[in-house]
């Protein structure tokens, strides 16, 4: 077997052997290579020999810290599994080991996807029509078990307000969360749905783009469609600047999507998750470096969330 990308990338001998019971008779793992990007899980690719002689890939999902890794891991295997049966294209299951029964670690095998993650401010506008219109069918699953209610990631309390922030903004933005949390019609929800988890296939000079996959099923829930529109809006005004969580709104709803019916309501949503990205920007932006985009220091991200905090709390109505 060879270890592509020294020893980050090689599998843990009850792991390996858990993964080569899952495979096809006169198959083996040949070559593993860590892939970079995630936050909560080490990912490897792993590159299997088959008995005619050719190669096929898999992706080994491994959850370290195995605090809440079982309730992940079994949501992301239901969500795959429902999945399989859809238009939406996400990974097919191999194989899970929920709470490390076979494995060191909690685990998950499945199928490997092909493209990659594009978070370059070339293209956007192409891309960002195609996020809404996938986002709007992921949305528009009705699947027969719904996944359990979505949970919030931040309180009016546990808020970290950037330095240098607008005061007067963000104490008005955390009011807007203390308050009720408005109705919704529950959609199934991706809950991390981000350029980071959104595989493209780009043709030259980014003109041209197409979804080949969305991976990272671990956080499925059931909740307002605005929480996963609103997550990928704070998620672009990070990357590409505050302007484009507004766009990618109109381009969900231009997509056929339907959010909360009134401005306050939608407001609600989209300042929960803007100032959830506050108590955890350094964690964020790690990955977008590593991914190349090395000016995404944290404190160039903290400016632009501030900037973004305070478009919504200034937009009229």
């Amino acid at each position: 077997m060879t270890n592509h990308d020294g020893m980050g990338a090689a599998v843990r001998p009850l792991t390996l052997a858990w993964v080569s019971r899952h495979l096809e008779v006169g198959e083996r793992v040949v070559r593993t290579e860590a892939l970079h990007g995630g936050i909560t899980a080490e990912m490897r690719r792993l590159t299997i020999g088959t008995r005619d002689g050719g190669t096929r890939d898999l992706v080994l999902r491994t959850f370290v810290n195995m605090e809440h890794a079982e309730d992940w891991l079994n949501r992301e295997a239901g969500a795959l599994t429902l999945l399989s049966g859809s238009d939406v294209p996400a990974p097919r299951l191999v194989a899970v080991d929920p709470a490390a029964a076979h494995c060191e670690y909690p685990s998950l095998l499945m199928t490997h996807m092909a493209g990659r993650p594009v978070l370059d401010d070339e293209g956007l506008e192409t891309r960002v029509p195609l996020l809404a219109r996938q986002l709007a069918a992921i949305h528009a699953l009705r699947p027969a078990e719904r996944p359990r209610e979505y949970e919030t990631w931040t309180t009016a309390d546990t808020v970290v307000t950037p330095k240098g922030a607008d005061a007067t903004a963000w104490a008005a933005a955390i009011d807007v969360i203390r308050g009720p949390v408005p109705p919704y019609e529950g959609r199934f929800l991706h809950r991390d749905f981000q350029p980071g988890n959104v595989l493209f296939e780009v043709s030259a000079g980014s003109k041209g783009a197409r979804i080949t996959g969305i991976v990272d099923w671990a956080a499925t829930s059931w909740g307002p469609a605005d929480l996963d529109v609103a997550h990928c809006s704070t998620n672009l005004a990070l990357l590409h600047g505050p302007v484009w969580g507004p766009r990618f709104a109109d381009a969900y709803e231009e997509a056929g999507g339907v959010l909360a019916a009134t401005a306050s309501e939608r407001l609600y949503w989209q300042v929960r998750d803007g100032l959830a990205f506050s108590e955890e920007l350094r964690l964020v932006t790690q990955p977008w470096r590593e991914a190349g985009r090395t000016e995404l220091t944290t404190r160039a991200v903290e400016e632009r969330l501030d900037a973004y905090v305070t478009a919504l709390m200034d937009a009229p109505g």
